[in-house]
């Protein structure tokens, strides 16, 4: 009984950790249309927050497993918490004096934490109870980590975007009181949320410092990196994530900006559902959005793309266990590239409503391309799971190509790329239409 209780415990605590990732990986996403005016950039300028934060994937997933191996994932945990608390609290000094670079790194460190609890919070779940409920303990888990995407898009548009910003020339043309004042203000704004993130974090770091966790046995050295490279489906797969990574975070990161260039702020204050919607979000985290700046507005109705896919992951686990995984997969991808057609070739609330639903159909892609392809690779698993966790790094390169086309071509014909890459997806489901794979 004391043991199931620990186990309990220790699922929870671990679940906690699901959700943060969750939550930060998205109110990254919050910084970026305010970093590009805070720092007049251009729309490829500003994602190399997104290519900091997601490029530690591809450098850091590697050398976390090692670390891991080491220290034991306990240790670890501890570690990719603290690590992810120096990452909030360089915001501070970021906000302060206004470098971007600082920003970048804060990014990058932050990211750097995040990826060594992926690597580790993962086989904890599996071994904590019995062996056939560890798939249903890990898409709870799984699901919590949705919950966390759903609720950082709010947070971030309430705390984060909610004040006006300045442009250069107007900060320049303010007194030295006022533009002391004014530089203040906008540190704070972004200072206040990470640095609070910041001691969260430490406190989760302490209560696991304490906490009775589960030993967990070291992975032996089973298989070679270079076997795992001849497995065909496997690098079909690692594609597949490289391909979604990039497209939801694209999708995700623009949003706001998207809306804004289809000036959709007049149609949504028209709109006396929309309003009240916006209105019910902002209450529920004791903010107004009297006198908010207009990111505030259009950031409130980013919580739909990312809620979508914590709504789809449940629909999609049961889809997933009466039809073929990869036959779920294509329909899933085919539907997004309709919706992003629709949303491209329409205006305003269709536009913005069809974008927003593509996150329903994000939600089964990521656990189904990455079961699908480790399915059938015996020993070559755990390596095979390293290069599916480096392609996260797709998050980073797909969102900068992005970026640059919308600078060059605009939104509706740079999303004619990421439409390229569900085309992907659906083509990786269809292939492996036939599997039956427990998801």
């Amino acid at each position: 009984m004391n043991q199931h209780k620990s186990y309990r415990s220790s699922f929870i605590l671990l679940t906690t950790l699901f959700f943060l990732w969750g939550f930060i990986t998205v109110l990254v996403d919050s910084l970026v249309p305010r970093l590009r005016e805070l720092f007049t950039l251009s729309y490829a300028q500003a994602i190399m927050v997104q290519f900091a934060f997601f490029g530690a994937y591809f450098v850091l997933s590697v050398p976390a497993s090692y670390i891991l191996s080491k220290i034991g994932y306990k240790k670890g945990i501890i570690l990719g918490l603290l690590t992810m608390a120096l990452g909030c609290l360089l915001f501070y000094p970021a906000a302060s004096y206004r470098v971007f670079g600082i920003f970048i790194l804060a990014y990058f460190i932050l990211a750097g934490g995040i990826t060594i609890l992926q690597v580790a919070a993962n086989p904890f779940v599996a071994v904590l109870g019995s062996e056939e409920g560890a798939s249903s303990r890990l898409n709870l888990s799984q699901a919590f980590n949705s919950l966390g995407t759903a609720i950082a898009p709010a947070v971030g548009a309430l705390f984060i975007l909610s004040d006006t910003i300045k442009t250069e020339t107007e900060i320049t043309s303010l007194s030295g009181e006022a533009r002391e004042l004014y530089l203040a203000s906008e540190a704070s704004a972004v200072q206040k949320p990470f640095l609070g993130l910041a001691v969260f974090i430490i406190l989760i770091a302490g209560i696991f410092f304490f906490a009775k966790l589960p030993k967990l046995i070291s992975e032996t050295n089973t298989g070679t990196y270079s076997q795992a490279f001849k497995q065909k489906n496997l690098m079909l797969g690692v594609l597949g994530i490289f391909f979604y990574v990039g497209a939801e975070v694209s999708i995700g990161s623009f949003l706001v900006n998207y809306f804004q260039d289809m000036n959709m702020v007049p149609l949504i204050r028209e709109n006396s559902t929309l309003m009240h919607i916006a209105d019910t979000v902002a209450k529920l985290f004791f903010k107004s959005l009297d006198g908010a700046d207009d990111k505030a507005l259009l950031g409130i109705f980013v919580i739909f793309y990312w809620s979508g896919a914590m709504i789809g992951r449940f629909v999609g686990s049961y889809l997933t266990k009466i039809m073929k995984p990869g036959k779920v997969l294509g329909i899933f991808a085919s539907i997004a590239i309709a919706l992003i057609v629709i949303s491209i070739s329409t205006t305003g609330l269709i536009s913005m409503w069809s974008i927003l639903a593509v996150g329903l159909f994000n939600s089964i892609m990521f656990p189904t391309i990455f079961t699908l392809a480790i399915d059938g690779i015996g020993e070559l698993k755990p390596k095979g799971s390293g290069l599916l966790c480096m392609a996260i790094v797709g998050g980073a390169i797909i969102p900068l190509v992005c970026g640059n086309l919308i600078d060059v071509l605009g939104f509706k014909l740079a999303f004619l790329f990421i439409t390229g890459c569900y085309s992907y997806i659906l083509y990786y489901g269809f292939i492996n239409s036939k599997k039956q794979v427990e998801i």
